[in-house]
């Protein structure tokens, strides 16, 4: 009875290993359906004083949450790129209190 155990168990190592390979697929299929933040770390990691008005298209601002424990100010400039301004200081408030009158921010 014993010997009719073993037998049964599959001899070919290339068969376990794809049957292993299949496992793991499916696992990782699985956690990567896993809703995930779409960004989970601060964005902003060095931080510019002031840009020129004329130079900015929108301005983002973003409040501290379990991502970021800083408020990030981020703006699109009219050439497409991002910059990251510091929410302290004292040009960045105008930029932003501007943009919100004008209604360019999101």
């Amino acid at each position: 009875m014993a010997r009719a155990t073993l037998s049964a168990a599959p001899s070919n190592p290339r068969l376990l290993r794809v049957a292993l390979l299949l496992l793991l697929l499916v696992a990782a299929s699985r956690r990567a359906a896993a809703p995930l933040a779409t960004e989970l770390r601060c964005q902003c990691l060095q931080t510019l004083q002031g840009i020129h008005l004329k130079n900015i298209q929108s301005v983002k601002v973003k409040s501290p949450g379990p991502h970021c424990a800083q408020t990030e100010v981020i703006a699109t400039l009219k050439n497409g790129q991002k910059a990251c301004l510091n929410p302290a200081s004292p040009m960045v408030k105008k930029i932003i209190e501007k943009m919100l009158k004008n209604g360019k921010s999101n």
